[in-house]
């Protein structure tokens, strides 16, 4: 219930992004390898700035 209006940190948001970034490149990979490579390299760029906010 005290959850109910707590807003996202950038973490999450983050953390979000990038896990349905993986899962639209899984799903592009299958018809469109070219595709599924941008979205990989979308999700690595975010991944890395998830890393540089943890090391913070």
């Amino acid at each position: 219930m005290f959850g109910l209006f707590k807003k996202k940190t950038e973490l999450e948001k983050l953390q979000d992004s990038y896990k349905e970034l993986l899962e639209k490149a899984h799903k592009a990979s299958q018809s469109n390898r070219t595709a599924g490579d941008k979205l990989m390299a979308e999700a690595e760029e975010v991944a890395k700035k998830i890393d540089a906010l943890k090391s913070k």
